[in-house]
């Protein structure tokens, strides 16, 4: 076999409908658009209409709202935090600040601040300082001999 003789299987390709090209073609006059009125015409985009019937996005029920205020924050569990600790990715010795749970890819992007959840077992003793933390997590960090301070995200960072 040689590269020009490489070809499509039976049937994988098919020539495009050519519109337009004569009474013989099937689709020559009007070219497959029926007669007359605005779909016939070129330049019409009736999206989302259905004939005077309602449509379907005026069908639905509208709920709730999004508050452009709110905090989204990322978030860390404790056993993940323990896992990098151990890969030492994270040194458990000095503060971790959300900086550098940045910097060890443990979050990619710190939003409004990182929050700390209880979610799987820390052993080791870390001083943590975070935007947030639930109260689980405080309490679990604290049995590990550890301490977790909140601070609010400065408006410069």
């Amino acid at each position: 076999m040689k590269l020009h003789e490489l070809r499509d299987n039976p049937g994988a390709t098919k020539s495009r409908k050519r519109i337009g090209r004569g009474p013989g073609s099937g689709t020559g006059k009007t070219g497959g658009r029926g007669i007359k009125g605005q779909k016939s015409r070129s330049g019409v985009a009736i999206n989302a209409y259905e004939g005077g019937q309602m449509p379907l996005y005026q069908r639905l029920p509208k709920r709730g709202f999004n508050n452009i205020n709110a905090k989204r924050y990322a978030v860390i569990n404790l056993g993940l935090l323990q896992k990098f600790i151990d890969a030492g990715k994270i040194d458990a010795g000095s503060e971790i600040s959300e900086s550098v749970l940045v910097e060890s890819g443990l979050v990619r992007r710190r939003r409004d601040g990182v929050r700390l959840l209880a979610k799987g077992e820390l052993t080791s003793k870390v001083t943590l300082s975070v935007a947030g933390a639930s109260k689980a997590a405080i309490a679990a960090v604290e049995n590990a001999g550890g301490s977790v301070a909140v601070v609010e995200k400065a408006a410069a960072e």
